[in-house]
């Protein structure tokens, strides 16, 4: 797990590697604001990060996460605000980004195989006309192969626990080679084991040098599965360390209620 920026006030933007490692990618989002016709679904967001974290974004239903997420996506367009990446408009930087939908967005009925999707993680980088090769299989098969599902390559998805299911789209983002992944509530569905085994997962894609995004709805495990958490109701209401972040008062003031005494923060 990384260690916060001295420099950065946990309320505030800036997260990551400061000065001493100058050579992380960095996502910059400044005053990002979305509108649904006239409703306010994000409000002048901002923050800083670096590759090597894992953020949770996490506030009440309707707060935004799934609107944010989608943005970073380029499934919306802001109605103001950036978006960027090591300086540069994030979506003038095509691969960069891997994006993994809630499940109930999936068809799962769709018939596709494992390997079949993962391959289409190559897709972006090969354009209209140059062909699958063996430099692609070959990546096709390590994504595989890190996600432990060689074993299931040549299943139906549809045939998955929602575990697997979850993998087996991770996988594709790795054959994508993305430094961006986007989860969208990945561990809706899934039981406890499963959900063990996909936040290890993704600490440690995140301690390989990517960075991780995920709108999450619980309270009780998310400082054991992020590192950095960002609270939000249409606007930012305090980002950082997961453990930082996660008081009683933060919490209050995001979800508009005292937690219960039982629950667990940290």
């Amino acid at each position: 797990m990384n260690s916060p920026d001295p420099h950065c006030a946990q309320d505030h933007i800036c997260w990551g590697a400061h000065a001493s490692h100058p050579d992380r990618h960095r996502l910059e989002v400044r005053n990002l604001s979305v509108y649904y016709g006239r409703l306010l679904a994000l409000d002048g967001i901002s923050f800083s990060i670096t590759c090597g974290h894992t953020l949770a974004l996490m506030g009440p239903n309707g707060a935004g996460k799934s609107t944010l997420i989608k943005a970073l996506a380029g499934l919306i367009r802001p109605d103001s605000g950036e978006i960027l990446w090591n300086g540069r408009p994030l979506h003038d930087t095509p691969g960069e980004i891997a994006y993994l939908p809630q499940r109930s967005d999936v068809d799962w009925s769709f018939p596709i195989t494992v390997r079949a999707l993962v391959e289409m993680g190559r897709y972006p980088s090969l354009g209209l006309w140059k062909k699958f090769g063996p430099h692609d299989r070959d990546i096709v098969e390590k994504s595989l192969h890190v996600l432990g599902m060689e074993t299931l390559a040549d299943r139906q998805i549809s045939e998955l626990s929602g575990g697997q299911q979850q993998r087996a789209f991770l996988a594709r983002a790795l054959a994508q080679e993305a430094h961006v992944l986007l989860l969208d509530e990945p561990f809706t569905g899934l039981d406890a084991p499963a959900c063990q085994s996909l936040g290890q997962l993704l600490d440690s894609l995140a301690a390989e040098g990517r960075l991780v995004i995920a709108s999450h709805h619980d309270l009780n495990t998310a400082a054991e599965i992020f590192d950095t958490i960002l609270l939000m109701n249409r606007e930012l209401v305090a980002f950082g360390p997961a453990k930082e972040v996660l008081t009683p008062r933060r919490v209050s003031e995001t979800y508009g209620m005292e937690p219960q005494p039982e629950t667990r923060l940290s």
